[in-house]
């Protein structure tokens, strides 16, 4: 005898929900709240400066509730296309600081985030499964539309991020160069 409320899918998706929305969760709550060893706010916004995520603050808060909020969102199931989206695209921001490193994380690449954004998306396409507080509540957060509407709003606002990131690093190499050597 089967039980008909769900199925290994729904296993299965819980526990890829948890897995990635809790690391997603921890990750963000290092720049939040410099919990697990992370810098808050202050350490993670001159970091943020330092990499062209200009202002540092601003764009830590964003970053930290991305992660925190959609790992956490993603974890439970709830809003998932929504939680998903975030998650992805604070993960596709965090992948051009890594990317000068190469691919392997090992070496300090993009190998991380680009997992973690990629399963973030996936869960926002696929939805979270029938264990998860969406199928709960009738799935009123997770409607057909609601995951293409997200991941089109975070890759627009990501691109935009990205490309602002990319112009200050062209500026501030730009005004390196221009500094006459010290004699």
């Amino acid at each position: 005898m089967t039980c008909s409320c769900f199925d290994r899918r729904d296993v299965g998706l819980l526990l890829l929900r948890v897995g990635t929305g809790g690391v997603l969760a921890a990750h963000g709550t290092q720049k939040l709240f410099g919990w697990f060893g992370g810098g808050g706010i202050e350490g993670t916004g001159a970091f943020f400066e330092s990499v062209g995520y200009v202002p540092g603050k601003v764009n830590a808060v964003v970053a930290g509730l991305a992660e925190a909020g959609g790992g956490a969102l993603l974890a439970l199931g709830l809003g998932t296309p929504a939680a998903g989206s975030a998650a992805a695209g604070a993960m596709a921001g965090a992948a051009p600081v890594h990317a000068p490193n190469g691919f392997f994380n090992q070496s300090g690449g993009y190998e991380y985030p680009a997992v973690l954004g990629l399963v973030a998306a996936a869960l926002a396409v696929t939805g979270p499964g029938r264990i998860s507080a969406d199928h709960a509540l009738g799935d009123v957060l997770n409607r057909p539309w609601m995951a293409p509407a997200a991941l089109l709003a975070t890759a627009i606002g990501t691109a935009a991020l990205v490309g602002a990131r990319g112009r200050n690093v062209r500026a501030a190499r730009s005004a390196e160069q221009d500094v006459p050597p010290e004699e």
